[in-house]
C-alpha cells in the first residue's frame, strides 16, 4: 500500500494547543514508560560519537517524546550529553517538565522549522515520531537542509504501513484511558478532556491510525535520499529493527570524513 498523507488534528492550526499539548504528552509517556528506543541505543551513541560532539539538536520533540528514558541510556555511553529540545509548536509545559528530570536537557520557546534550521542551532539533529507529519517535498527540505549545513542528522518512526502497526493505533484510546491518570504534570484539562468529554482519545486514535499510513517506507526514505543534490557528501544508512512487540524504522545520515 502506497503513502497516504491524511492530515492530522496535531498539525492543524487551528487545532488547540491545549489539546494538542495531552496528545503529545500521552506519546512522551509511553514512549518512556516502554523504553521504545532501547534498540536504536548503539547506533545513535556511535553516531555522536563519530560526530565529535555530544550534543544532540532534536526537532519536532513534540512533548520530548522517548527522550527522558533514551536519555538515561545515552549518558551511560557520552556522559556530557546535551539535548535541546524544539519544535514548531513548543509544548512548553512538556519541554520543562523534561528539563526538571534531568540536567543535561534544555529547549528553545520559540517555533524551530525542521526545513529551514537556523545556522545559530548545531547538534547532532535527531527527529523521533515526527517525520511522518511531512508531505514528501518537506521532508526532502529536511534532508537538503542537513546535507547543506553538513549537520548529521537521525531521524526515527516506531509505526509503519502494516496490519499489526495500524491495529495498535485502533486500540489506543484504551492505552488513553489506562495511562493518563499518570502523566505528569498533571493537568485537570487532561482528565475533563479524556474522561468527561472525550476528545483526547478520539484524536489520539485518528492521529494514531494516520501516522502509520503516512510513514516513510525504507525504500520511500532511500528514494528521498536519491533526489538530494551533493548527496554523496554524507554515509547513509536506512534499516527497519525490532522493538519489541514493534519496529522502528530509521534513516541515519553523516558528513563524510575528510
Amino acid at each position: 500500500m502506497g503513502r497516504i498523507h491524511l492530515f492530522e488534528f496535531e498539525d492543524q492550526k487551528w487545532f488547540p494547543s491545549l489539546l494538542r499539548d495531552y496528545g503529545t504528552d500521552f506519546l512522551q509517556f509511553l514512549s518512556n514508560k516502554t523504553n521504545l528506543y532501547q534498540p536504536i541505543v548503539p547506533i545513535l551513541s556511535e553516531a555522536i560519537n563519530d560526530y565529535g560532539t555530544p550534543k544532540i539538536l532534536d526537532l519536532g520533540s513534540g512533548g520530548g517524546g522517548g527522550l527522558i528514558r533514551l536519555n538515561q541510556e545515552l549518558l551511560k555511553i557520552i556522559p556530557d550529553l546535551k539535548i535541546t529540545l524544539t519544535d514548531y509548536y513548543p509544548n512548553l509545559r512538556a519541554f520543562a517538565y523534561t528539563k526538571e528530570k534531568a540536567n543535561n536537557f534544555e529547549y528553545l520557546s520559540e517555533p524551530v522549522d525542521a526545513r529551514d534550521v537556523p545556522d545559530t542551532l548545531g547538534g547532532f539533529r535527531t527527529q523521533f515520531l515526527s517525520f511522518h507529519h511531512f508531505k514528501a517535498k518537506d521532508a526532502l527540505q529536511i534532508l537538503q537542509n542537513a546535507v547543506d549545513s553538513n549537520s548529521p542528522i537521525a531521524i526515527f518512526e516506531a509505526q509503519e504501513r502494516s496490519v499489526p502497526s495500524i491495529l495498535a493505533m485502533v486500540f489506543s484510546p484504551i492505552s488513553v484511558l489506562l495511562t493518563t491518570p499518570f502523566i505528569r504534570p498533571f493537568k485537570l484539562g487532561r482528565i475533563i478532556f479524556t474522561y468527561l468529554i472525550p476528545i483526547v482519545p478520539l484524536f489520539v486514535l485518528w492521529d494514531g491510525v494516520v501516522s502509520s499510513l503516512r510513514t516513510y517506507s525504507v525504500k520511500e526514505m532511500q528514494d528521498l535520499v536519491d533526489q538530494l543534490h551533493q548527496k554523496e557528501k554524507f554515509d547513509w544508512e536506512i534499516k527497519r529493527i525490532k522493538s519489541g512487540p514493534g519496529v522502528i524504522l530509521y534513516l541515519l545520515g553523516k558528513p563524510k570524513r575528510q
